[in-house]
């Protein structure tokens, strides 16, 4: 029997093992894992957009994967940590990730009252007497989430721009609600004499439940900010990139498209840019909000 010298054995295994790397290389590029923001209840999210991750995983020949984070500011922590390929980011979360880790923003979603951006509210209870920022001296404030626009950022703009240089201690206290309809139910049930979140939850919430409108009043609007879009690694393949961009611009041409996007509740996708955040950092200028150094931990 022949044996086949050290040389040869040695460049078959360097060629087996060249040929499992690129496999699994290729088995992990069919694989995508795009995070969500707990914008509402973390299980209605994950229904909201599972049938969107069936589409594209379909179209793409890619796994699409979404994670619900539990917390807003998490899905900067995640894209460092466990390595996400994408997030629908919020207005907020999405100028953070742009400023501190190079994401590409490539789409969001028109809402169903035709608008591809969302203001954030200020409420109260109609009989809780606060009618401005004086009334709130002292008052119990529900917000969202630190690395919101319009849970936190917003407001903490407003009273600022009304003359309270310290919130904390114009404020009674101040708590984090971590999503925005359990803000306002804390506003509601009494639990907050103030509270905040971005107006397309609010309306939503106000559908299907009649007692927001009939007993919550509204005392502040914002300017509009971009609804949460899709942001992509700044290293992920061009190729792909392009390809996700245009099934997303092109979702509403299509009867399956469209079934997706009445359960998204929107009406279809348009592109979205880096220069659509202004409003953002804006917001953060005025709040006193350096977004380029924000640090912050989840309370």
């Amino acid at each position: 029997m022949k044996l086949v010298p050290p040389f040869f054995s040695a460049c078959f295994l360097l060629i087996l093992s060249l040929l499992a790397g690129a496999a699994n290389a290729a088995a992990a590029a069919k694989e995508m894992v795009i995070g969500l923001i707990p914008e509402t209840n973390i299980f209605q999210q994950m229904e909201r957009y599972k049938p969107l991750g069936k589409y594209l995983s379909e179209q793409t020949g890619t796994n699409i994967k979404f994670s619900v984070l539990t917390r807003y500011g998490n899905l900067i922590e995640n894209f460092q940590q466990h390595h996400l390929d994408g997030a629908f980011f919020g207005s907020f979360t999405g100028a953070l990730a742009i400023q501190k880790l190079g994401i590409i923003p490539i789409a969001r979603p028109v809402n169903l009252n035709g608008k591809s951006t969302y203001s954030g509210l200020i409420f109260v209870r109609k009989d809780s007497g606060i009618k401005s920022v004086d009334d709130m001296r002292g008052k119990r404030f529900a917000f969202v989430e630190k690395a919101t626009s319009a849970g936190y950022i917003f407001p903490l703009a407003y009273l600022h721009d009304h003359g309270v240089k310290n919130v904390n201690s114009f404020l009674g206290e101040t708590y984090f609600t971590g999503s925005h309809d359990a803000s306002m139910y804390a506003v509601l049930q009494g639990k907050a004499g103030v509270g905040a979140a971005k107006d397309s939850v609010y309306e939503w919430i106000a559908s299907r439940d009649p007692t927001i409108d009939k007993e919550l009043r509204v005392l502040a609007r914002s300017e509009e900010f971009p609804s949460n879009g899709l942001g992509l690694r700044k290293d992920m393949d061009p190729a792909l990139v392009s390809k996700l961009k245009t099934i997303l611009l092109h979702l509403h041409e299509s009867p399956q498209g469209l079934k997706v996007l009445e359960t998204l509740r929107a009406r279809r996708f348009i592109e979205t840019r880096v220069e659509d955040y202004k409003p953002v950092f804006d917001a953060a200028r005025h709040a006193g909000i350096d977004i380029s150094t924000y640090v912050f931990q989840n309370e």
